[in-house]
């Protein structure tokens, strides 16, 4: 099932439906399906082929939703790109897709403009003026007359480009198969309803973003874009705009329900919330729970790769629980020191860490990175995906990620997960945030390292080694021997950490509070 014969049959459904606001602008389905018209048939014009990739540099916006389905509706491949990238990233995706359209708006015109490509793309301006040819202008010179063209379902209908913590960005190419499949069963675990209606605040560069765009259309919903995360307008959106299910980061939902506007937002329509990108603590969980009190609590553990690993719907049960195996998945662990010679690994024993592996026989799952053959075999062997991540199944069978392999610490011949110290010392009322790395010790070899947002200013490493030692879960081997007091923690676009940072001196330190 190609997406695009999914967005057809949303505008033959429900035609006078509402489904794109944006301020002042609002589309129905039959309106949004015209201008998608125009803008294809313009870029058939301009020599746009299935196949042909779209380097897409556009905030979440109207024009960037129906850049997206013009691409789908001609066969061509959907790339968007972080804003936040480098020129240098930039200019290796470019060279890496071979793209001939990059659509792009002014405030990354100097990231974009003065490149030297190995072949020169066709520039595609938001604003008039910034490039070879407008949006406006694609707009007025295009029809509803676009030639048809046949769309497999294993064609492709985006590469994403991993965000990555080091090296070069990976892109990540998905089918049409992949990207039905990962939307289907986003809607089944996340308890989705025909015209739901959500906020478009994840960018369309990352998996979360897409997701919320296509579920939206598959179930003749409204999508509501902002093009800038402000959470006070985002507050205002929900009450005025009826929200019902959001699809987020932690640290976007942190800084909802922490504004002081929050307690005046009317959140009742809200009926499913769920997040992914990293862990959310019980603190956080316990103030969406307050103001939203939402039917579905989701905790969505994947990755670009492959859109699901697991699922569970209600952390408010389980906080830090990543659930079961998604709709159309299967997992298994393995012992993290694993020999790779001869592919045979041992199992670990339940509630025993080990990595975590994701069978790739799964619809919802990627082939391989575009030209990066060498990251392929690394990540996928004997048809199993290695995720780097570690975790545990508990007494019910239910996964818990507490950490990446190459995170681990090793202090004084002991393997600790620097997420499952960070979660005890989460604990302490007055920790807002917390990160766990392992420094080198020349005794040691690593030493546990804690570096701490305070939340109040009599905090000490005193108190927090009292805490640690009294703590029932935490063994006296695995509690920081050092402790930093930092300003904030350091993230990457998407919202990971950024340990690397810390560990080179990154950060800014807090001497006094």
């Amino acid at each position: 099932m190609n997406l695009y014969k999914m967005f057809s049959f949303a505008v033959e459904r429900f035609p006078d439906q509402q489904t794109l606001v944006q301020g002042d602008k609002r589309y129905t389905y039959s309106q949004l399906a015209e201008e998608v018209n125009r803008i294809a048939s313009a870029l058939q014009k301009l020599g746009l082929k299935p196949h042909d990739r779209v380097m897409v540099m556009l905030k979440n916006r109207i024009e960037t939703t129906v850049m997206f389905w013009a691409v789908q509706r001609l066969g061509a491949v959907f790339t968007p790109i972080n804003l936040r990238s480098s020129a240098e990233d930039i200019l290796y995706c470019v060279n890496d897709l071979e793209t001939k359209f990059i659509v792009f708006e002014e405030a990354v015109k100097h990231l974009v403009m003065k490149q030297k490509f190995n072949e020169r793309p066709f520039f595609i301006g938001l604003e008039e003026g910034i490039g070879d040819i407008s949006y406006g202008e694609l707009l007025k010179s295009g029809n509803t007359e676009v030639q048809p063209h046949p769309i497999s379902d294993d064609d492709l209908a985006v590469i994403l480009y991993t965000s990555g913590t080091s090296g070069k960005p990976k892109g990540v190419p998905r089918t049409h198969k992949n990207e039905y499949s990962a939307t289907i069963a986003h809607i089944i675990q996340c308890g989705y309803q025909m015209f739901d209606r959500t906020l478009g605040i994840p960018a369309l560069s990352h998996t979360i973003g897409l997701r919320s765009l296509l579920a939206m259309t598959f179930l003749n919903g409204v999508y509501v874009p902002l093009p800038d995360f402000d959470s006070e307008e985002a507050l205002m959106a929900i009450t005025k705009e009826n929200i019902s299910c959001l699809f987020m980061t932690p640290m976007m939902y942190h800084d909802l329900v922490f504004h002081p506007d929050a307690k005046h937002t009317d959140f009742s329509s809200i009926h499913s919330i769920a997040y992914s990108g990293s862990s959310m603590s019980e603190e956080l969980i316990q103030k969406c729970d307050e103001f939203m009190k939402p039917h579905y609590f989701v905790n969505h553990y994947g990755s670009t790769e492959i859109y699901t690993f697991a699922f569970f719907q209600d952390v408010r049960k389980k906080p830090g629980c990543a659930g079961k195996p998604g709709f159309h998945q299967r997992i298994k662990l393995i012992n993290p020191d694993r020999e790779c010679k001869g592919m045979t690994f041992s199992v670990p024993m339940k509630g025993e860490i080990g990595e975590i592996l994701v069978d790739m026989d799964s619809a919802e799952a990627f082939k391989g990175y575009w030209n990066r053959p060498d990251a392929t075999r690394k990540a996928i062997k004997q048809g199993w995906y290695f995720t780097g991540d570690v975790g545990f199944i508990d007494d019910d069978g239910e996964l818990h990620v507490v950490g990446r392999v190459d995170d681990m610490i090793l202090s004084g011949g002991e393997n600790i997960y620097p997420q499952e110290v960070g979660k005890v010392l989460s604990e302490h009322p007055g920790v807002r945030e917390v990160v766990v790395v392992g420094e080198v010790d020349k005794r040691w070899g690593q030493i546990v390292t804690a570096y701490i947002v305070p939340d109040r200013t009599e905090l000490t490493p005193q108190a927090l080694d009292h805490f640690c030692k009294a703590h029932k879960r935490l063994p006296n081997y695995k509690r920081p021997r050092k402790y930093v007091f930092i300003s904030e923690v350091p993230r990457n676009s998407a919202g990971k950490i950024l340990r690397r940072e810390l560990r080179d001196g990154n950060y800014t330190e807090l001497t006094s509070f």
